[in-house]
C-alpha cells in the first residue's frame, strides 16, 4: 500500500509570499501601462507608422499577452501547491503563453534584421507596411505551430496520493498541469526544439545583426569626420553612442532575462535532479526565473522610448506634457539672447552640402556619394 504524502496548500511564508506578489504586480503594470502607451502612439499618429514602428507595434501586442495570460497564472501556480485551475486553462495558458513570448521574441529578430537593411544596406528597396503586416502574420503563425504540441499534450491529474493542507487543516486534491508526453525523450526534444529556436537562435542572430550595424555605424561616423566640420562631427558622435547604447543593451537584457529560465527547463530534463532538489528548484528558483523572464516584456517600452527620439516625440505630443512645453519655452529664451548665432554654429544642425559658400569645389564625387550615403544611414537610425 503507498503511503499518502502531505504537502502545505501554500507554498511560501506570508512574508515571501507578499514579496512575490509585489514584485509581479511591479512588472504588471508596468507592462500593461508602458505596452500600451506604445500601442496608443503608434496607432494615434499616422507618422508614427513606419515598419519598424509596425514591428514595435507587434512587439508591445505580443508583450500585452504575455502580461495578461503569463504574469496572473503563472504567480498563483508560484503561491500554490498544485494547479488551481481546470483543463481549458492549463491549454489555453499553454498555448497563449508560449505563442506570446515567441511571437514576442520573433518581432525582437524582425526588428533587428530590419534595422540592419536599413543601417548596413541603405540603397536597398526597404520592406514595405504591407510587406510587414505579411511578416507579422507570418510571426504568429510560426510562433502558434511551434507551440501546438505543448497544448497538445498539456493535461490535468489528480495525484491520489497526495493531499495539500491549508492553515486550517484543511484537506485538498492536488492536480497537476503537465506536459503527457508518451516518453521522457520526446519531451527532451521538444524542450531543446524550442531552447534552439526561441532564445539560441534568435540571439545569436540578433548578436550578429547588431554587431554588424555598429560596425557599419562606426565606418560612417569616420567617414563623416573626416568630411564634414568640427558641429557635424558632434552630431554623428552623440547619435552614434546613442544607438550602439540601444543595441548593446537590448541583447544583454534580452539574453539575461531569458537565460535563467530555459537553463532551469534543460536542468529539469537533462539534470536527473532528486525529488529535495527538483522541490527547491520548482519553489524559489523557477519564479524568480520566470519573473526575470516577463521583466523583459515589461521594459522594452521604457527602452525603445528612452532611446528612440521619434517614440519621446510622439509621447510628449500624444499626452501634451508640460514638460514639452517647457523645453519650448527655454529653447525660444535660449534663442532670444543669441540671435546672431549662425546656422553654422549649432552642434545639432544638419549641414547642408551648399551651405558651405567658402568651401573648396575640388571634392571628387565619390567622396560626396560616400558623405551622401553614410548621412542616409545615420538618417534611419531615429
Amino acid at each position: 500500500m503507498r503511503d499518502y504524502t502531505f504537502s502545505s496548500y501554500y507554498q511560501h511564508s506570508p512574508p515571501v509570499a507578499v514579496a512575490f506578489i509585489f514584485a509581479y504586480i511591479l512588472i504588471f503594470l508596468l507592462c500593461m501601462i508602458g505596452n500600451t502607451i506604445v500601442c496608443f502612439i503608434v496607432l494615434k499618429k499616422r507618422q508614427m507608422r513606419t515598419v519598424t514602428n509596425i514591428f514595435i507595434l507587434n512587439l508591445a501586442i505580443s508583450d500585452l499577452l504575455v502580461g495578461i495570460f503569463c504574469l496572473p497564472i503563472t504567480l498563483v501556480d508560484n503561491l500554490i501547491t498544485g494547479w488551481p485551475f481546470d483543463i481549458v486553462i492549463c491549454k489555453m495558458s499553454g498555448l497563449v503563453q508560449g505563442a506570446s513570448v515567441s511571437a514576442s521574441v520573433f518581432t525582437l529578430v524582425a526588428i533587428a534584421v530590419e534595422r540592419f537593411r536599413c543601417i548596413v544596406y541603405p540603397f536597398q528597396r526597404k520592406l514595405t507596411r504591407k510587406q510587414a503586416c505579411v511578416t507579422i502574420m507570418l510571426i504568429w503563425t510560426l510562433a502558434i505551430t511551434i507551440m501546438c504540441p505543448s497544448a497538445v499534450t498539456l493535461t490535468v491529474s489528480r495525484d491520489e496520493y497526495h493531499i495539500m493542507v491549508d492553515n486550517h487543516n484543511n484537506t485538498y486534491p492536488l492536480y497537476i498541469c503537465w506536459e503527457a508526453w508518451p516518453n521522457q525523450d520526446l519531451r527532451k526534444l521538444y524542450t531543446t526544439v524550442l531552447f534552439s529556436h526561441i532564445y539560441f537562435a534568435p540571439v545569436t542572430l540578433i548578436i550578429i545583426t547588431y554587431a554588424r550595424i555598429a560596425l557599419k555605424l562606426f565606418r560612417s561616423a569616420a567617414s563623416i569626420r573626416d568630411v564634414h566640420a568640427e558641429d557635424n562631427r558632434h552630431r554623428v558622435s552623440r547619435r552614434k553612442v546613442r544607438v550602439i547604447n540601444m543595441l548593446v543593451f537590448m541583447v544583454l537584457l534580452f539574453t539575461v532575462s531569458w537565460l535563467p529560465l530555459w537553463t532551469l527547463m534543460l536542468l529539469t530534463d537533462y539534470g536527473k535532479l532528486t525529488a529535495t532538489q527538483l522541490d527547491l528548484v520548482t519553489v524559489y528558483i523557477f519564479p524568480f526565473a520566470h519573473w526575470l523572464a516577463f521583466f523583459n516584456s515589461s521594459v522594452n517600452p521604457i527602452i525603445y522610448g528612452y532611446f528612440n527620439e521619434n517614440f519621446r516625440h510622439g509621447f510628449k505630443t500624444a499626452f501634451k506634457f508640460q514638460l514639452c512645453s517647457l523645453a519650448t519655452q527655454n529653447h525660444q529664451r535660449a534663442s532670444e539672447r543669441r540671435p546672431n548665432t549662425k546656422a553654422g554654429d549649432r552642434i545639432f544642425e544638419r549641414v547642408q552640402p551648399h551651405g558651405f559658400a567658402g568651401q573648396k569645389h575640388r571634392r571628387r564625387k565619390g567622396i560626396h556619394g560616400e558623405n551622401k550615403r553614410n548621412e542616409l544611414v545615420l538618417e534611419e537610425l531615429d
